[in-house]
């Protein structure tokens, strides 16, 4: 499949690997995420946690389809080999998924602990961070 897929892409033109393309859409809302809570926390504007959640709700919607384009890459750039890299990415989505579930499903409560909002955002972030990383090392 990934083969018929790759081919059809390159027929094309497009020679890039899929996943970096699609991986903006989550990485980015997280930060933006972690941006609007800090900001509600320290100007004391609570509208701002509005934006946040539909960030992370936006987050998570991206991530199966990040996911899947990033096994795609995986299987046809590096034939599936088990590479230590891969591991760590995997279990940080994994980690970076349950934490946004866990935001998305805390930051629609009224009188929610901001505190507890940054702190959880914070950690999204590093997870995204620590991703980002990861792929860059593997792929350059």
């Amino acid at each position: 499949m990934t083969d018929f897929i790759f081919g059809i892409l390159e027929s094309i033109g497009f020679t890039h690997p899929v996943h970096p393309a699609m991986v903006h859409l989550p990485m980015g809302l997280i930060m933006g995420g972690f941006a609007f809570v800090a900001a509600a926390v320290f100007l004391k504007q609570q509208e701002l946690f509005k934006t946040a959640h539909y960030c992370s709700v936006l987050a998570l919607i991206g991530i199966p389809p990040t996911v899947f384009l990033g096994y795609l890459d995986w299987q046809y750039r590096f034939e599936g080999e088990w590479l230590t890299s891969i591991q760590i990415k995997i279990g940080l989505a994994v980690v970076m998924t349950i934490l946004l579930a866990v935001i998305v499903k805390l930051d629609g409560r009224s009188g929610e602990s901001p505190y507890r909002q940054i702190v959880l955002h914070g950690l999204t972030l590093l997870t995204a961070i620590g991703m980002g990383y990861t792929g860059g090392e593997l792929v350059f």
